[in-house]
């Protein structure tokens, strides 16, 4: 057998798009990466890229890693940003003998509603015959026929929180080596469902999604099924299939006895239990009575207050009031809030320096007409508590030892809450986002936070409970708020009777 050649393009790109969204998605959002710095701002890091990397130099092959590029969730990718992005990595692809992509799976540009199948079509298109591609993918992708055709190998995150994106890149890369050593020949299968999942019910913690990853896990130890992912999708985008479904890595040969098994996982483990897979919200008066029991009996401890309404991870514009005004509203104090967007708020509040008595006009600036929300700004008066450079360095197990930078970063102290405003969105991935402004966040009463998912594994452990806060933003669980006119139908829960 002749020796495969040893070049390798691996490149990353990752966007979560949410077409409800206002906040924009140019370039400049993904903090590109390029040649060289593509390299090393993954190497040694918990990426997919990471993975390929590590895998690659095993090998002792050339590396060719033209871009890496990560955005938070936002609206559709600027045009021109995703010709640019798109453009290098497929620039990159002739010459190479192996290709391994870190992509998301939902990403919707102004220009194409299936960012990754768009990207995987080119790349085949000019690729020479044979060259493998793997792709890993985030667990929340919006698969589509177009990704399954041109890739050889799929796998996804089975984690959310997400902690295995490096595992998830190994795993993808050590097949594909199979593939370019000649050692296995493989293929991509998927069932799709008519099934929305909301953000909340695709958690592994606990519930569908965890069986269905645990069952998936235990299938990849079969023969034939060295890769089974559940993608829960991602359902604030309106597109024609925002959808759960099941992708498999098989055998060549074996795709036709393998969809009957990928088929009746699907039916199981994900159709048959729709109903769980959704998340029925309830009024933000409703739960904050809930939180002021759980703070009764806190023992000392903080009480979670999950504002996942208004997630940056999932879209949101970070600047939503609503659950901080109602808690002020039912008498609540001693809340801990973070970090809230406002670069007015934190440029007033520079000018003002540390110490000083305000009048501000905080949050609701981010229009949300087009879903029919109309908000004002909360009037407050507060003292500037700190003002600081808003940088810190993860502790927790999600992104561990990454720098963070949230923008210049004010503590606002309005009596009943102290409420860290910064210039950038950012997930509260750790305690970090108090401490870079003096607050520890274990001495409040409440801890609200503009988050889902991602903070609860430093979080949770700290506090007395926790409280899921649906307020009226674009990552609402509400799909009642949400013109779905693109999507097809009928589909669960749009469509219950299904």
């Amino acid at each position: 057998m002749s020796t495969p050649g040893r070049k390798f393009l691996i490149a990353r790109l990752n966007h979560e798009t949410n077409t409800f969204s206002p906040v924009p998605t140019p370039l400049e959002a993904f903090a590109p990466t390029f040649g060289e710095d593509a390299y090393r701002a993954n190497k040694g890091m918990r990426t997919a890229m990471a993975a390929f990397i590590e895998l690659a130099e095993a090998e002792g092959a050339e590396l060719v890693t033209p871009v890496s590029a990560m955005s938070n969730p936002s609206g559709p990718v600027h045009a021109a940003a995703y010709d640019e992005l798109t453009r290098r990595i497929v620039e990159a692809v002739p010459g190479c003998d192996a290709i391994l992509l870190d992509l998301h799976g939902a990403m919707v540009a102004e220009n194409s509603d299936d960012g990754e199948g768009d990207l995987l079509e080119r790349v085949r298109a000019a690729a020479a015959p044979g060259v493998r591609i793997g792709v890993a993918l985030d667990l929340h992708g919006n698969i589509t026929e177009k990704i399954v055709r041109n890739a050889d190998v799929i796998v996804g995150f089975k984690t959310y929180p997400h902690i295995d994106m490096y595992e998830t890149g190994e795993h993808a890369g050590r097949l594909l080596l199979e593939m370019w050593r000649g050692e296995a020949q493989y293929e991509v299968i998927w069932t799709p469902t008519r099934l929305m999942s909301h953000t909340l019910r695709s958690t592994t913690l606990s519930g569908p999604m965890k069986d269905a990853c645990e069952r998936a896990a235990a299938m990849e130890k079969q023969d034939g099924l060295p890769a089974v992912s559940v993608f829960g999708g991602f359902s604030l985008a309106d597109i024609p299939a925002p959808c759960v479904s099941v992708v498999a890595t098989v055998k060549k040969g074996s795709a036709n006895a393998q969809q009957v098994v990928i088929d009746a996982f699907a039916d199981q483990a994900v159709w048959q239990r729709r109903a769980e897979f959704v998340y029925d919200s309830e009024p933000l008066e409703t739960s904050l009575a809930k939180a002021q029991a759980l703070a009764a009996q806190a023992n000392g401890k903080p009480v979670l207050l999950l504002d996942h309404g208004d997630n940056c991870m999932s879209g949101g514009t970070c600047d939503t009031m609503d659950v901080l005004q109602t808690a002020l509203a039912l008498g609540m104090t001693g809340i801990a809030v973070g970090p809230l967007c406002d670069p007015e708020a934190v440029a007033q509040m520079f000018a003002a320096g540390e110490g000083a008595e305000i009048d501000i006009a905080l949050g609701n600036k981010r229009s949300l007409a087009h879903l029919g929300m109309h908000k004002q700004p909360a009037q407050l008066r507060g003292t500037v508590r700190k003002l600081s450079d808003g940088k810190y360095v993860v502790s927790g197990p999600i992104y561990n030892g990454m720098e963070c930078h949230m923008g210049r970063t004010a503590l606002l102290d309005i009596g009943g809450a102290q409420i860290v405003v910064t210039e950038q969105t950012h997930e509260p991935w750790d305690l970090g986002v108090f401490h870079c402004v003096g607050v520890d966040p274990t001495k409040a009463r409440y801890l609200l936070l503009k988050s889902r998912m991602y903070c609860r594994p430093v979080f949770v452990p700290l506090s007395a409970g926790l409280v899921e806060c649906d307020s009226p933003g674009v990552t609402t669980s509400d799909y009642s708020r949400f013109v779905f006119s693109r999507v097809n139908r009928p589909v669960y829960p749009l469509d219950r009777d299904i």
